[in-house]
């Protein structure tokens, strides 16, 4: 069972990260599907969706929930019955899910250079033009992308910009952790975000900051 790591982020939060390594019949193995979750599977076109949407189902156990634990919003924002939060992520052979007792958010994104192309949709690049080094330019704009995409869906409220409305405080790449703001109509939420990287991905996961 490919559990590749989990974080206890505080006393009352955990992050599980899943490395598919297996087929979608192993990762069908022991897991009792609602009929929605089963008919969106079968519908599924990639294989590598449909063993990630598996992979999550195995994490939801880690976790002590099952599928029909699991349900979503008019917004699509996932939920766990009973007073957990939960937020789930998926990138080609990389899963992720953070459980807590408050609002969260968490994103894994590959790594890749096109995040160059379109940093401009989501984040000030003048910020970002004083670094020389490409690579290095692509692993901070990815961890900001990841942070950006955490916060929008743990404040789950359509019409947030990303360039616009969620502002990622500015961090060093030694460094594992930043803060965010999430500023939208008349709401303002403060996050702490944490993140990290391993096997050319980004993963990071916003927690609502409690100071």
């Amino acid at each position: 069972m490919p559990l590749y790591k989990t974080i206890t982020v505080n006393p009352h939060t955990k992050v599980f990260i899943w490395k598919i390594e297996e087929s979608f019949e192993a990762l069908s193995e022991g897991i009792d599907l609602t009929k929605n979750c089963a008919n969106r599977v079968v519908n599924m076109k990639s294989d590598l969706h449909r063993r990630g949407f598996m992979s999550i189902r195995h994490l939801l156990a880690l976790g002590g929930y099952t599928d029909h634990d699991l349900y979503y919003d008019e917004n699509g924002k996932p939920h766990l019955t009973g007073d957990k939060h939960i937020s789930i992520t998926h990138s080609f052979n990389f899963s992720a899910i953070i459980i807590s007792d408050i609002e969260v958010g968490i994103d894994i994104e590959m790594q890749r250079s096109k995040i160059l192309r379109i940093a401009h949709k989501f984040t000030p690049i003048e910020e970002y033009r004083t670094i020389a080094n490409e690579d290095a330019m692509m692993r901070k704009l990815t961890i900001v992308w990841c942070a950006k995409e955490s916060l929008y869906k743990s404040f789950a409220e359509k019409g947030v910009s990303f360039l616009e409305n969620i502002y990622v405080e500015d961090f060093r790449l030694d460094e594992t952790k930043t803060t965010a703001t999430v500023t939208y109509e008349d709401k303002q939420q403060q996050y702490d975000v944490d993140f990290l990287e391993f096997e050319e991905f980004t993963c990071a996961y916003a927690l609502i900051s409690e100071k």
